[in-house]
């Protein structure tokens, strides 16, 4: 009796289970081993995302930024004066110009009278006491004589305790040119390094980058030795 309950019962399981396979509801899924196959993509080798290319920016980068320092440097030590009547000398005279500091050679002319006078003339006269005053707050020692119009620098003689003063200053204007240059190196280094290319090529061009320091700390040191001879000829 329990046989023939069980049989039947099994024999309803199957009817409902086909009942459910055969419904139109699920006519669209095609059976299992028809479905098609698709892989998923297939990783690509890895490759080298940096090139010789690279390196030679990262070195021109580089060559670029220690050649302005060298040409700042350049710019300091023209206004470094040394006893002659030069415009150069206002270069780094800051004007306060309605709260903003301005350049002197943004609002003035500056022009050599005679071997030992500059003469400092206004674009708009109402800005010539406020240049006579950042003359006169300026670390150049010189004395202004304005007319209203225009101002008057007369360049005395530097006496031997400001030669020397003078050269303390263009060797400390000089060791910060180098700091700069160096810090440029560091910089390109530190990229080259992670560029990623050979142990060859990135001792190459890290030898590349300290041929530029040395050429351009070069360059620093015969700009200053230069100025000092210049400060130290009476």
């Amino acid at each position: 009796m329990v046989n023939s309950a069980a049989s039947s019962y099994r024999t309803l399981l199957c009817v409902v289970v086909f009942a459910i396979v055969s419904s139109p509801a699920l006519s669209f899924l095609p059976p299992p081993s028809l479905l098609p196959f698709r892989p998923g993509p297939v990783p690509s080798p890895p490759s080298r995302l940096f090139s010789s290319d690279d390196i030679a920016d990262v070195l021109l980068s580089a060559e670029e930024k220690m050649a302005a320092s060298v040409t700042s440097l350049s710019t300091q030590l023209s206004t470094l004066r040394t006893g002659r009547a030069t415009p150069n000398l206002l270069d780094r005279v800051q004007v306060s110009y309605y709260g903003s500091p301005t350049p002197l050679t943004s609002l003035a002319t500056v022009t050599v009278q005679g071997g030992q006078q500059l003469l400092v003339t206004a674009f708009d006269k109402s800005t010539t006491a406020d240049i006579e005053r950042a003359i006169i707050e300026s670390d150049l020692g010189l004395t202004p004589n304005s007319n209203g119009d225009a101002i008057r620098l007369n360049i005395p003689a530097l006496t031997e305790d400001r030669r020397k003063e003078l050269v303390k200053t263009a060797g400390s204007i000089a060791e910060k040119a180098k700091v700069s240059i160096r810090n440029a190196r560091r910089d390109a280094s530190d990229r080259i390094k992670k560029v990623g290319v050979g142990e060859d090529e990135e001792r190459n061009a890290l030898d590349d980058c300290d041929k530029l320091t040395k050429r351009f700390e070069k360059d620093v040191e015969e700009k200053r030795k230069e100025k000092e001879e210049e400060l130290k000829t009476v």
